[in-house]
C-alpha cells in the first residue's frame, strides 16, 4: 500500500509540475486545466464510490452468512448505505458539470 501511495503522490506531483511549466509557456490554457479537473473529479469519485459499494456489499453478505437471522435488517442498512454512497457520486458529477460548464 505504501508503494502505491508513493506512486500516486509522485505521479500527481510530476503532472502538476509539468502543467505549471506548460501553463507558463502558454501551451496549456485555463480552459484545458478546468476540463482536466472536471474529468479527474468524476473519475476519482467513481473509483472511490465503486470501492465503497463493493466493500459494503461484501460486508453485508458476510454478516448475513454468519447470522442469517439478521439478513432483513442488514438489507435495509445496506440499501441505505448504498444510497448515501451513490449520492456522493452524484454530487461529484454535479461538481464536474459545474466545472465543465464554467468553460
Amino acid at each position: 500500500m505504501k508503494k502505491f501511495t508513493a506512486f500516486i503522490v509522485t505521479f500527481l506531483s510530476s503532472a502538476l509540475m509539468f502543467a505549471e511549466e506548460a501553463a507558463s509557456s502558454g501551451i496549456i490554457s485555463e480552459k484545458g486545466l478546468i476540463a482536466l479537473g472536471a474529468s479527474f473529479s468524476i473519475g476519482i469519485a467513481a473509483l472511490g464510490c465503486g470501492i465503497g459499494m463493493g466493500r459494503a456489499i461484501a460486508s453485508a453478505i458476510e454478516g448475513t452468512a454468519r447470522n442469517p437471522e439478521t439478513g432483513k435488517r442488514l438489507f435495509v442498512l445496506l440499501i441505505l448505505g448504498l444510497a448515501l454512497i451513490e449520492s456522493l457520486a452524484i454530487y461529484a458529477l454535479v461538481v464536474s458539470f459545474m466545472l465543465y460548464f464554467k468553460l
